[in-house]
C-alpha cells in the first residue's frame, strides 16, 4: 500500500504539491497569527493577576475542546474555505503559546528582577532586558508545541473546505482506498515529526548555554 501511495504521488505531483502548499500555508499563517496574539497578551497579563486568572482559565477551556469541534464551530460562523480553517487552527495554537509564555514571564527569578529595579530600571526595561530574555526558552517551547499541533490539526481542515493533505485522507476514507489515505497520512506524520525534530534541535542550540548554566 505504501508503494502504491508513492506511485500515486509520483504520477500526480501537481495535485500533491498543491495540497502540501495549502497545508503548509494554513499551518504557517495560523502559527504566525497565534504568536502575534499570544505573546503580547502574555506580556499584558503577567503583572495583572485578576486579568491573568480570567485569560488563563479561558485558554485552558479551549484546550478541552476537540480539534474537530473547533473546526465545526467555525463552519456556521465563517463558512467554508481556507480562512475559516486558519481561524480554527489559530485557536488551536493559542493555548500552548500563551500558557508557556505567561508561565515563563511569571516565573522569572525574583532576585534578578529585584536587582534590575535596584539598578534603576523601569518596568518596561525590566520586561525587555530581564523578563523576556529569561522567558525565551519557555516561549520557544510553547511555539514548538503549537507548530506540531497545528500541522497535525490541519489534517481536519478538509471537513470545512480548507484543503491540504487531509483531502487525501478524507478521499481515502470515503472510497475505502488505503493507498490514497496514506498519500495524506504519511506526509502529515513526517511533517509533524520533522517540525518536532528541527525545532527541538534549534531550541537546544539557541538555549544551550542557559540550560547548561
Amino acid at each position: 500500500m505504501l508503494t502504491s501511495a508513492v506511485e500515486w504521488i509520483y504520477n500526480n505531483q501537481t495535485a500533491f504539491l498543491r495540497a502540501l502548499g495549502q497545508h503548509l500555508t494554513m499551518s504557517g499563517i495560523s502559527l504566525a497569527i497565534a504568536l502575534v496574539i499570544a505573546l503580547p497578551l502574555a506580556v499584558l497579563i503577567v503583572n495583572r493577576k485578576g486579568l491573568a486568572f480570567a485569560v488563563i482559565n479561558t485558554i485552558n477551556g479551549l484546550r478541552t475542546v476537540p480539534s474537530l469541534a473547533i473546526l465545526a464551530i467555525m463552519l456556521p460562523l465563517l463558512g467554508i474555505g481556507l480562512w475559516p480553517s486558519i481561524v480554527a487552527l489559530t485557536v488551536l495554537a493559542l493555548p500552548p503559546i500563551l500558557l508557556n509564555a505567561y508561565v515563563g514571564l511569571r516565573d522569572v527569578d525574583p532576585d534578578s528582577i529585584e536587582a534590575a529595579v535596584g539598578m534603576g530600571m523601569t518596568t518596561g526595561e525590566v520586561l525587555r532586558r530581564i523578563r523576556i530574555p529569561l522567558a525565551a526558552p519557555a516561549m520557544f517551547a510553547g511555539a514548538r508545541t503549537a507548530a506540531v499541533q497545528v500541522l497535525a490539526g490541519a489534517t481536519l481542515a478538509p471537513f470545512i473546505g480548507g484543503g491540504g493533505l487531509g483531502d487525501f485522507i478524507a478521499t481515502g476514507i470515503s472510497v475505502m482506498d488505503m493507498s490514497r489515505l496514506l498519500v495524506g497520512a504519511v506526509p502529515i506524520a513526517l511533517l509533524a515529526l520533522s517540525a518536532e525534530f528541527i525545532l527541538g534541535r534549534t531550541e537546544k542550540i539557541l538555549f544551550a548555554e542557559r540550560t547548561a548554566a
